[in-house]
């Protein structure tokens, strides 16, 4: 390794302004790289590492990574300035793919570039320095052989760091398995290897429903540090455990609080299943961490257990799920929940501990943000009679382990028969602990981002959680950044009254973009810039390679600047200072309370001054101690207590701004006012005119009335014609009768058939007549009817 060179003289810019962010993104590598991919996954180009204040960032021309130190600027904390010059990561090896996120390690010594094709990790102490500020990193490819080689097809689907190891990597591939790599040991052969087999026995699925999507690693609660969760393409969670990095370390204490857990609700039950679930366990915790079973006396000395390579020769994990869902009492739509797989697919996946809750939230392709609670604790389970596949090394040490992961077979649990509002479900799952049961999922809220269906075309949302606030993390999507936040959860926060509702998660949108069926992705990096003291800043790379700064101050501020107008001013200063000052310091120290024996005791003596010492080292402890922490607290608070009052100074200001612009505009509103009274007064008289008019009092006809009457229109101008010509022409007929036969019929001479004219007998005489008479009668009836309905039409219309 070269030696460094002497740097120059370090200068402070504000980030947007530094150098690297100087050179936009050519249009035509832009164009270049949308067009690779239509549905690929939003990237993220940028990586931060709180602890020693570096920012990364991918520079796809140079194709390197820039490493920039970063810091909050001291005359104003919403500006975060970078150091210039900054210095350059090239790999040793020249990647030949796009890279599209950027991933550290939890000490930040690898620095991990995946992509469509290209899945490496960049070792950053393993460097030589080219120049002042250009450093070549050995970079090294993870798995080559088994996702790069010839004719495999396969693609990698997400690969994590795991939280408690810096050498182990996780990776999902497209062949639904699941892999643990130890960078340190082997980078070609992985350390462990679950193959998910998520078909329950009996059932049908459709091909799309079984496939994996992305997994998240487990928090602190019990043996969620030991989980893996894994959603699948339908929205269905499921979770192995345990799953231990072989050679990580793990706190003794956080051991023995498990193994207590098992010995109180697994080892003294009666029922067989559960004694056989937790003896498992037990063998599994006392293998895999000797310290426990093997700790010493003083305890002082050992705080960690090293895990060792194991796995039960007899059993695989068990593919736990998928996890039930059931509802809360809580104001939010339920309808999408049974279509949800059908008509979109579950694209990202976040894991969350909030206080003593485990959120698990699921994104949707088509916009629905789905958000979740474990509602029981997660159990160790195996499927036994599947042996898995172990590689020893010539010792005879398990080197690494791969096991089929199946899905057993379900049993319904008291979780599943409970109705989907039935509060009660939450208690009755204790009554199936370590039987096997996947824990049920609570379902807190279902959140439509209320967005085009084209906003995600071009790009899945991604979930990112918020390193300080637990209980708000982020949606990045096509049409700009959301903040999502908890307001609810059911173990961390206090249970509801009966009366009240519980509030809804909030989405503000701090980011928005404006969308059409062709935009692209508006951010390509997407990074929360977070210090000890607190302050925060988000910090996005657009597609044009440019910085932007989201100030959180409004949102990030732990004091309330919100005030309720109709609350009570009596006590409102004591209820602002308890919110300033925290109740620890409010109460006071601890009172220590001095036996009375203590007089008896000789001051001189041995055990007086023994005594002495004791209750002098317990004064400082309580007394010293806490005005130290009055001390720093206080002074931490001065940068609050300045935010409040310059942001009330801000509101007064306003206030002021606006009563002025009312007195100004008061003439005005009220000339406008007394134009409007005169307009009423005007529009008033006009009304009581229209009244005195003779039709002012007309009814309207109902609908049969109006029906009926469009009956008589159409037979008075159809029906009476025709009957009235018909009379017309039968009397003409009867005139020419009778004037053509002046003699009587009877008398006259009978003509023979086919000689000269027809004519009628005496019968069809008669009938002629009578039929004549009918219409005729028939003719008055109906012109009478009509002449009543029109006089009742005229005595109503008056």
């Amino acid at each position: 390794m070269e030696p460094r060179r002497r740097r120059e003289t370090i200068e402070w810019l504000p980030l947007p302004k530094h150098p690297a962010f100087i050179r936009q993104l050519a249009e035509d590598d832009a164009e270049k790289d949308d067009s690779s991919n239509v549905r690929a996954k939003s990237k993220n180009l940028a990586a931060w590492h709180a602890s020693s204040s570096l920012f990364y960032l991918w520079d796809p021309v140079a194709r390197c990574v820039h490493r920039l130190s970063l810091r909050f600027s001291s005359d104003d904390p919403a500006i975060v300035e970078a150091a210039f010059p900054s210095e350059k990561l090239v790999p040793d090896n020249q990647l030949k793919s796009d890279v599209h996120h950027l991933a550290l390690n939890v000490d930040g010594s690898f620095l991990l570039l995946t992509g469509p094709d290209v899945l490496s990790f960049m070792n950053l102490h393993d460097r030589s320095y080219a120049d002042n500020d250009t450093i070549v990193c050995r970079t090294l490819l993870v798995g080559s052989k088994i996702y790069f080689g010839h004719n495999n097809g396969l693609q990698t689907l997400q690969a994590s760091w795991h939280p408690y190891s810096s050498t182990h990597l996780g990776v999902l591939s497209s062949d639904s398995v699941f892999r643990l790599f130890d960078l340190l040991s082997n980078i070609e052969q992985p350390e462990q290897e679950y193959f998910l087999e998520a078909v329950e026995p009996g059932k049908c699925y459709k091909v799309g429903s079984i496939c994996p999507v992305a997994f998240s690693f487990g928090g602190q609660h019990l043996w969620e540090r030991f989980s893996v969760f894994v959603l699948f393409s339908d929205g269905s969670i499921y979770v192995l455990c345990p799953v231990v990095p072989f050679g990580s370390f793990c706190s003794l204490a956080f051991l023995e609080e498990i193994y207590k857990d098992i010995s109180s609700f697994g080892l003294k039950s009666l029922n067989a299943k559960v004694v056989g679930n937790s003896s498992l366990a037990i063998s599994w915790l006392e293998t895999t961490f000797p310290d426990l079973a093997n700790r010493p006396i003083d305890e002082a000395n050992v705080s960690v257990s090293r895990a060792q390579p194991y796995a039960p020769p007899d059993a695989s994990l068990s593919l736990q799920g998928p996890l039930v869902s059931i509802s809360h009492s809580v104001d939010h739509d339920t309808s999408k929940v049974s279509s949800l797989g059908d008509i979109a697919k579950a694209v990202g996946f976040l894991y969350s501990s909030v206080g003593k809750d485990s959120v698990l939230v699921i994104a949707w392709s088509d916009g629905h943000i789905q958000i979740d609670a474990l509602a029981d604790e997660i159990q160790p389970l195996w499927n036994v009679g599947s042996s898995p596949h172990l590689r020893v090394d010539p010792r005879g040490s398990i080197v690494a382990v791969a096991m089929i992961c199946e899905t057993g077979k379900r049993v319904p649990s008291k979780v599943d028969l409970c109705q989907p509002h039935d509060e009660t479900c939450v208690s009755n799952t204790g009554d199936t602990i370590w039987l096997g049961h996947p824990p049920p999922l609570l379902r807190l809220a279902i959140i439509d981002l209320a967005l085009p269906k084209y906003a995600f075309d071009s790009c899945a949302p991604t979930l990112f959680s918020d390193p300080l606030v637990s209980d708000r993390f982020y949606c990045v999507h096509a049409g700009g950044v959301d903040l999502i936040t908890l307001y609810f959860l059911p173990f961390s926060y206090a249970a509801p009254e009966a009366d009240k509702v519980v509030k809804a998660p909030s989405v503000c949108p701090i980011l928005t973009a404006c969308l059409t069926k062709s935009s692209a992705p508006i951010l390509w990096g997407f990074v929360i810039v977070d210090d000890s003291d607190g302050l925060s800043q988000i910090v996005g790379i657009t597609s044009s390679y440019e910085c932007i700064m989201l100030e959180t101050k409004k949102f990030n501020d732990g004091l309330p600047l919100h005030f309720d107008t109709h609350a009570e001013s009596v006590g409102s200063e004591e209820d602002i200072t308890k919110e300033i000052i925290s109740k620890e310091l409010l109460s006071g120290p601890k009172v220590i309370l001095v036996p009375p024996s203590l007089r008896s005791v000789a001051a001189d003596s041995i055990e007086g001054r023994s005594t002495l010492h004791h209750y002098i080292k317990l004064l400082h402890e309580n007394y010293v101690e806490y005005a130290h922490k009055v001390y720093v607290e206080l002074k931490e608070h001065g940068d609050h207590l300045k935010t409040i009052i310059s942001d009330q100074q801000n509101h007064v200001n306003e206030a002021m701004q606006k009563l002025s612009t009312l007195e100004r505009k008061e003439a005005s509103i009220n000339d406008r006012i007394s134009r409007a009274s005169h307009m009423y007064e005007f529009i008033e008289q006009r009304l009581q005119s229209f009244k005195k008019l003779p039709g002012s009092n007309k009814k309207p006809l109902s609908k049969a009335e109006l029906d009926f009457q469009s009956q008589l229109d159409r037979f008075a101008e159809l029906e009476l014609d025709a009957l009235q010509s018909s009379i017309d022409a039968l009397n003409a007929r009867l005139k020419r009768y009778v004037q053509s036969s002046p003699v009587n019929l009877t008398n006259a001479p009978r003509r023979t058939v086919g000689s000269g004219r027809n004519y009628a007998s005496d019968s069809q005489l008669s009938q002629l007549k009578s039929s004549l008479e009918k219409l005729s009668i028939m003719n008055n009836e109906i012109a009478d009817k009509v002449k009543i309905i029109e006089h009742e039409l005229d005595n109503r219309g008056k």
